[in-house]
């Protein structure tokens, strides 16, 4: 304050007038935001979080305090729509590291958020060992930094609505943590009523083909329920455990 006064005075007494001090202000004020933001990007990644489930969709959490506040963890969700990590965002009280599929970070805009948010690119093993394996030793490494890892078991976007079966990469996650000497919890989660969505694949052409096809603040929701115990977060225990909250009513 005693800086922007000195310069403020020094300016007005160069023969600056009170608008143009303003301007300078402001453009001051841009440049260092753009430099925090190449600093910390997560403010902006989380600003867009809020607008996200604020003024597109009700966003209602249930059970959010089962996200622990410290240590390592893995979050499991079904995936339903393109936003779903942004939504998790919204809902966490801690950064969250994703495993997300190679592809999505092809779709213009998102993409580019999602390597902002230093999500982890993955790819099937079949297709690209590489790319694979790179991905499982990225996830345990942000366990072992004692971050939250966020997955989605399913491998994609549901194509139909409904829950698909969990694929073993969580599996491989969890020994590989239980080798590095980790009891990493695993909280199971479940988002509801994106299916529909402007972001979802219920087009037939894709996703993102009717912006607003079911209106504007449409009431979407996340459940979270309690952790699991690494040795007990099997693929199919986990997938129950995500099926039992989606059967769960609509938060009020």
């Amino acid at each position: 304050m005693i800086a922007s006064s000195l310069i403020a005075g020094s300016l007005l007494g160069a023969g600056f007038t009170v608008p143009q001090v303003f301007l300078f202000t402001a453009l001051a004020n841009a440049v260092v935001g753009l430099y925090i933001f190449l600093l910390v990007p997560e403010y902006l990644l989380r600003f867009i979080a809020w607008v996200l489930s604020h003024f597109i969709y009700r966003f209602r959490v249930r059970g959010d305090a089962h996200i622990p506040l410290a240590g390592p963890a893995v979050l499991a969700c079904n995936h339903v729509s393109f936003v779903d990590a942004i939504l998790l965002m919204a809902a966490s009280p801690r950064p969250i590291r994703f495993v997300m599929d190679h592809r999505i970070f092809r779709v213009p805009v998102l993409g580019w958020l999602f390597r902002l948010a230093k999500a982890i690119p993955i790819a099937p093993q079949k297709e690209d060992p590489a790319a694979y394996a790179a991905a499982m030793a990225a996830a345990a490494q942000v366990l072992r930094e004692g971050d939250l890892l966020g997955i989605f078991p399913e491998g994609a976007i549901t194509r139909d609505g409904q829950l698909q079966p969990f694929k073993g990469g969580v599996a491989k996650i969890l020994a590989q943590a239980r080798a590095d000497g980790l009891a990493v919890p695993v909280v199971p989660m479940a988002l509801t009523n994106l299916w529909g969505s402007y972001f979802s694949r219920i087009e037939a052409g894709g996703a993102m083909v009717r912006p607003f096809r079911r209106g504007a603040f449409s009431r979407v929701g996340l459940n979270v329920g309690p952790a699991l115990a690494a040795d007990a977060a099997t693929p199919e225990a986990l997938h129950e455990a995500v099926a039992a909250l989606l059967a769960l009513p609509p938060a009020e």
